[in-house]
């Protein structure tokens, strides 16, 4: 179960999915990913197919977060109803925002979310009495930071027992402070070594993407946990101008 290992500092390995198809989501699955993030922010997917995606991910045992498009309650309801593990928020930069979200996902009397047993969370059927608990101790909640104003609030941002995990959205951040998608800078790296020193200090997971092996190494000494894969149209693209480049040599 994803949740109790990140709440057990175990290091998990995924990826996004953009592209709207539950047949790639299903090889990532199957090739022992720990979770599968279906993008539905930049994705051109809709709820049908996110659904489908999260079946496809979760038959092969690993775990199907959703990232909805935006910090609206309809997308969260939504996302949760169709039985994901959990979500990830994009765009969240302030105490409002966090309690938005914990608000719009979680029952009483954490939360406001809600409720229909007739959806696949739900079982399809009347829930009973213990079912609004689990719900709220089963599922992630996930932030993503992708700004100076986010890291700026970040202390008072991550300050809830009701969130689990902070991920970092490093070309966001790259753009945010003029350095156009270059997540390697050295102050891009800087500014999220220091936002995973307070994550971390705080008993929050930290989540952020790699690229290769070494980024792999790097960040996973640094204290990151939740390890994203580049995304599948990348993997797919890399792996055939890879061997594309050996043919035509």
């Amino acid at each position: 179960m994803l949740k109790k290992a990140l709440k057990n500092g175990l290091a998990v390995l995924g990826t996004w999915c953009d592209l709207p198809s539950p047949a790639v989501a299903n090889v990532l699955a199957k090739a022992k990913l720990d979770f599968v993030i279906i993008d539905m922010e930049h994705g051109p997917m809709d709820y049908r197919i996110a659904q489908e995606m999260a079946f496809a991910v979760e038959c092969e045992g690993a775990s199907a977060l959703i990232r909805v498009p935006s910090l609206n309650e309809s997308d969260i309801l939504r996302a949760l109803d169709a039985g994901a593990a959990g979500i990830i928020v994009p765009h969240i930069e302030s105490v409002e925002d966090r309690k938005k979200v914990v608000k719009y996902s979680k029952f009483p009397p954490a939360g406001e979310r809600g409720f229909n047993p007739y959806v696949r969370c739900g079982g399809y059927h009347k829930a009973n009495a213990e079912y609004f608990s689990e719900q709220n101790n089963k599922i992630v909640l996930g932030l993503i930071l992708e700004g100076p104003l986010a890291l700026k609030n970040l202390n008072s941002i991550i300050d809830d027992s009701e969130i689990d995990l902070i991920y970092i959205g490093t070309y966001d951040l790259s753009l945010s402070i003029g350095l156009c998608g270059d997540v390697n800078h050295p102050r891009v790296l800087k500014e999220l070594e220091r936002a995973v020193t307070k994550i971390r200090k705080a008993k929050k997971s930290v989540g952020c993407m790699v690229h290769n092996a070494a980024e792999l190494k790097r960040f996973k000494n640094l204290g990151i946990q939740f390890i994203t894969y580049k995304v599948d149209s990348a993997i797919i693209y890399d792996t055939v101008s890879e061997i594309r480049r050996e043919f035509v040599k």
